[in-house]
């Protein structure tokens, strides 16, 4: 009975099935169509994305491969077009797609323990004494202007400042009242620092590297002092780890955060200048110190640097050369391109430095180069030594905040009084490992194109810094024509 039942009921689907196949023929078989054009638009639709999804990672990959042949390219117009400093270049070249820095190996002392650290300091031959100006020369003019860091330089005074006597007494940023006070606590510390690592961060932009390859001897002998200011110390309390001793020092590994308040300038690029610059003023018991940028990470041992730099060939400044630029007025070609700073506002200063007889660089001249790679500077805290760092501190106080346009003309300035050592770029790429910023800079000044445009729109100017630019300069720059710069390099 049970299998007449089963019989039954398959009998009774079957009809229901026909019927239905039925209507669908007499009906034109819409709903067939209907199901079949729904398959066929899902179907359409995946390959579709895939195929957009395929373009799309094709898409990246090319720019990506376009990056590291442009990074690597010897054709200017391409080469040109590589940011070094950025994320994508930082991702790739830990990935080892990108060829390595320019680099050879330094010739540096085998072990940091056998070194012999000079007894005596160099003798002060041409500078016994230099002081510094503290007060700021306020002209009273109907309103009260605030004291600046840098002080109300004169254009005398400025010039008088470039005659090398055994007395001397020059403008050097710490104005009292113009900015960058340190903690007390900070102040107490840094007394004991005779060899100094320094280093520092403005706004944000980088986190503190740790030093690797570091002796226990250096790490006995140096302070690591890593300047901040309000922003990158908040910044870091929130991206890394920052400790707090018993005396109020913060500290992230070996680096002592000093924080630098109330900065002097609008511009952070302008405000990184005073460690970098004036690091005798900011610690005036270190004898020797190296200067790195905030976004190097150290891999020499700061005594073997000293003894290959300094004590070796007995020098006492020591700086790399540019790897591409021998002229200042490469320099500004290259900054204008790049937009490192407001294109007129650099023509002006370059336009100054040429009518006060600064020539482009020729083999003549005696110096290696007239420019610089300053992101390391590594110097014996003698006079002269302190008396340049002031000099050329106060050039990037008064015209644009790009310093390697300011070096080789206070060299020029000062003649053979000052000497220095500028040794291979491909040294100075071996001693560090760069890493990118956490972010790019950009401000609205860098995008000026005329001094008129600059002049009507008040909020481009910095109210603290570079006032030269817009006070009357004594000498007619009408006429002055700067030298053609030939972009035959890479960088150019």
């Amino acid at each position: 009975m049970d299998n007449d039942f089963q019989r039954s009921v398959s009998s009774r689907a079957a009809r229901r099935n026909q019927q239905q196949q039925a209507k669908y023929i007499i009906s034109g078989g819409k709903l067939s169509q209907d199901y079949t054009m729904r398959i066929i638009w899902k179907r359409g639709f995946i390959r579709l994305v895939l195929t957009a999804g395929i373009i799309w990672m094709l898409l990246i990959l090319t720019v990506l491969l376009f990056h590291v042949w442009s990074c690597q390219s010897s054709v200017a117009f391409f080469s040109v077009l590589c940011n070094k400093d950025s994320k994508v270049f930082g991702i790739l070249n830990t990935m080892g797609l990108m060829k390595p820095l320019h680099r050879c190996s330094i010739p540096v002392a085998d072990d940091p323990n056998e070194v012999v650290i000079p007894k005596r300091k160099s003798p002060e031959e041409v500078v016994q004494h230099l002081s510094y100006i503290m007060e700021d020369n306020i002209k009273s003019n109907g309103s009260q202007s605030p004291p600046l860091f840098g002080g109300h330089q004169t254009w005398q005074q400025r010039d008088e400042s470039f005659k090398v006597k055994p007395t001397m007494k020059v403008h050097c940023g710490f104005m009292r009242g113009g900015g960058a006070e340190m903690a007390a606590a900070d102040i107490n510390y840094v007394k004991k620092c005779r060899f100094v690592v320094a280093s520092g961060i403005f706004d944000g932009y980088d986190t503190p590297h740790q030093p690797s390859n570091i002796s226990k001897r250096s790490q006995r002998l140096f302070c690591f002092l890593m300047v901040v200011d309000e922003v990158s110390l908040d910044f870091n309390k929130n991206n890394v780890t920052v400790t707090e001793d018993n005396d109020g020092g913060q500290w992230v590994g070996i680096w002592r955060l000093i924080l630098l308040k109330h900065q002097p300038y609008d511009e952070p690029r302008r405000n990184g200048k005073v460690p970098k610059i004036l690091t005798h003023r900011l610690f005036p018991q270190a004898q020797y110190s190296i200067w790195i940028d905030g976004k190097m990470e150290l891999i020499v041992d700061p005594l073997l640097i000293l003894e290959r730099y300094l004590w070796r060939g007995k020098h006492t400044f020591a700086i790399a050369q540019h790897k591409h630029h021998l002229s200042i007025y490469e320099e500004a070609d290259a900054n204008k391109r790049r937009k490192r700073y407001a294109r007129p506002l650099i023509d002006l200063h370059m336009k100054i430095y040429r009518y006060e007889g600064m020539e482009s660089w020729n083999p003549n001249k005696g110096t290696v180069s007239d420019v610089p790679e300053g992101a390391i500077i590594i110097r014996e805290h003698t006079a002269l030594n302190n008396l340049f760092s002031c000099l050329w501190f106060n050039e990037v106080n008064l015209f644009t905040p790009r310093d390697q346009l300011s070096f080789g003309y206070v060299v020029y300035r000062l003649g053979g009084s000052f000497k220095l050592f500028m040794f291979p770029n491909c040294e100075y790429n071996s001693i560090f490992i760069l890493h990118p910023h956490t972010r790019e800079h950009s401000s609205k000044v860098e995008w000026v194109k005329s001094l008129d445009e600059f002049k009507k729109k008040a909020d481009l100017k910095e109210s603290r810094g570079g006032l030269g630019l817009w006070s009357p300069y004594p000498g007619n720059l009408d006429l002055v024509v700067l030298p053609p710069v030939p972009r035959t390099s890479k960088a150019g």
